[in-house]
């Protein structure tokens, strides 16, 4: 892959201008190595959440303080994500991509030292910050190597996100259960292979911004008003809320949830998390491919508001539908981000960093206010109560009916 990205540049810079048109063809070996870094990113997220039964066992924390400490990972992530994008949108900076992966190998060292609940806050934020820096930058790159295809490339680009946070607490429950906190350490060389693929790709595309920023300007448009197009962004908005936030009640307390109402062990109950967050990458797989073949917008009515039956569902089900049930939630609702990403970047043609740090932003902005909400939730009811209230977050969906049909075949 290095060879391959190396040589693109040295042709390009031998030239005038570069050759290669990445709104014409889809350069699939870096969308690899950027779903390869998406991967490690978000594996080594995920291991701050898989840990968190741990952290509350052996530091002695609360379901609240659980929730802040994802608040403070999401909300450095979301709060400079937006800005990240709206500046590098006016001033491309391709070289902040090695630059993510160093922020996050210093907040896996701080975490696996941490003894205070202090001490894991700021090694939350740090991780978060890594995760700012990477998600805008890295989904502009996929969608100059797209070519015609963005919701293949965003798909792709997704699924190693995905599968990094399935990834996560696999490795938590092989490696950190067994031998402790402080073997977290050891995911801090994921970091340093990420700071690697990272700089390899952050070459190729200083060769090819300029030309991709002069394509994303002579976009046609979309004929929308600047109203409708505020509408339809407040919608998405609406939707995001009800995605992440039921997501929020899987990722944070699925593992608390099979603890505690069907008395499984940590890590079984890790093994059920990897599971759902295995159906989630295969669901994310299908949503890009699907959207650019029948329109984005009927995959954003399917996977919101489809859910619907199985979330009502879910609370009232023995271990075994459970399971089956939070497989099938997992799959249709993971197949909306890539569609409302892609849908939200044609709405708002030529500012592809700003909607995507914004959309990240918002992602990760929702997740960790959702799982501090749910977190002092649970302490005040119990986890059980947390799924019956967020079963009916996906009726949410029926907003899309707002969205207006701006998709051309």
């Amino acid at each position: 892959m290095e060879k391959t990205l190396s040589a693109d540049a040295a042709l390009a810079d031998a030239a005038p201008a570069p050759a290669h048109d990445a709104l014409s063809n889809t350069t699939f070996v870096v969308i690899a190595a950027i779903s390869f870094s998406h991967l490690l990113n978000d594996m080594m997220q995920s291991v701050l959440l898989a840990i968190y039964p741990m952290l509350k066992q052996g530091l002695g924390f609360s379901f609240a303080q659980i929730g802040m400490i994802t608040l403070a990972f999401q909300f450095t992530a979301s709060m400079l994500q937006p800005l990240i994008g709206l500046y590098t949108d006016h001033r491309p900076k391709p070289w902040l991509l090695p630059m993510s992966g160093c922020f996050t190998l210093v907040g896996l060292l701080l975490l696996s030292q941490a003894s205070s609940f202090g001490a894991v806050l700021l090694a939350a934020s740090m991780v978060g910050i890594g995760s700012s820096i990477f998600h805008p930058e890295s989904s502009r790159v996929a969608r100059m190597a797209a070519g015609a295809r963005p919701g293949l490339s965003q798909s792709l680009f997704q699924i190693g996100g995905n599968l990094g946070t399935a990834l996560g607490p696999l490795l938590a429950a092989l490696i950190i259960v067994p031998f402790g906190q402080g073997s977290a350490a050891w995911f801090s060389l994921a970091a340093l292979t990420g700071v690697v693929v990272l700089s390899q790709v952050a070459r190729w595309a200083a060769v090819h911004v300029a030309g991709f920023r002069k394509r994303m300007k002579a976009h046609p448009g979309n004929n929308l008003s600047r109203r409708q197009v505020i509408v339809s962004l407040a919608v998405l908005g609406a939707l995001m809320f009800s995605k992440f936030f039921y997501m929020a009640s899987l990722q944070n307390y699925y593992t608390f949830y099979l603890m505690e109402k069907f008395a499984l062990p940590l890590q079984t109950a890790q093994m059920y998390l990897f599971g759902f967050l295995l159906a989630v990458a295969a669901g994310t797989v299908a949503g890009g491919p699907v959207g650019d073949r029948i329109g984005r917008k009927r995959v954003i009515w399917a996977s919101i508001l489809g859910v619907a039956p199985f979330a009502l569902m879910l609370p009232h089900v023995g271990l075994m539908w459970t399971a089956v049930l939070s497989g099938v939630i997992g799959l249709i609702l993971s197949s909306a981000f890539s569609a409302i990403l892609v849908y939200a970047q044609e709405l708002v043609p030529g500012k592809v960093g700003a909607i995507s740090g914004l959309f990240f932003g918002v992602a990760f902005g929702l997740a960790g206010i959702g799982a501090a909400l749910l977190g002092r939730l649970a302490d005040a009811t119990d986890i059980a109560t947390v799924y019956q209230v967020c079963a009916f977050l996906p009726l949410i969906g029926l907003l899309t009916v707002l969205l207006p049909d701006i998709e051309r075949r």
